[in-house]
């Protein structure tokens, strides 16, 4: 499947009602739990959400459209999401989230990015040369990999309650869900 900028803002528009609808009102049990040393909770993953709308998807896009290779993407550290999440409820996560969201797609779509404008690139400091449009899809699929592990997170809280119905669900088998970049 090939990029397409309104499949990828129809996708980014639903994510925090989506997170909002699944986590809002939960018991800690499943928001403030996570699968081990060295691992995120529910909450820590909702906070580099949050991070991530501030110094990650706009801010490149704005460097690849006003620099572009000319000016490398600045470095996102992956414990940057502490300032985000201290002293913070699960439900204002969940709001910071949805209103970072809607304000970023806002500037998106005022940007009226053109065929052309998707093509334009960017320097990113692992990756070396992407494209705009790279960076808009991996922005989508960003908020599917940890919609992803947050089910995961969440169900292996119960791996030992499910008993032998742990080999038939898939959830429970996934070893994790990224790599450092």
């Amino acid at each position: 499947m090939d990029h397409n900028l309104q499949d990828t803002i129809a996708l980014l528009t639903r994510t925090p009602a989506a997170l909002d609808a699944l986590l809002r009102g939960l018991p800690p049990v499943w928001t403030e739990t996570n699968e081990g040393e060295g691992t995120w909770s529910v909450s820590t993953v909702l906070a580099h959400l949050i991070h991530a709308e501030h110094d990650d998807w706009m801010p490149r896009a704005n460097v690849i459209l006003h620099a572009g290779q000319t000016q490398p993407f600045p470095p996102f550290p992956r414990d940057g999401y502490v300032r985000f999440k201290q002293g913070k409820s699960l439900a204002e996560l969940l709001d910071d989230f949805a209103e970072v969201r809607a304000q970023n797609l806002e500037a998106l779509r005022a940007f009226n990015l053109t065929p052309t404008d998707l093509e334009r690139r960017g320097h990113h400091p692992a990756f070396g040369e992407v494209t705009l449009s790279q960076l808009l899809a991996t922005w989508a699929a960003h908020d599917l990999n940890h919609l992803h592990q947050i089910a995961r997170i969440m169900a292996v809280q119960y791996r030992e309650a499910v008993g032998p119905w742990t080999r038939f669900l898939g959830v429970m088998q996934c070893a994790g869900h990224s790599a450092a970049a």
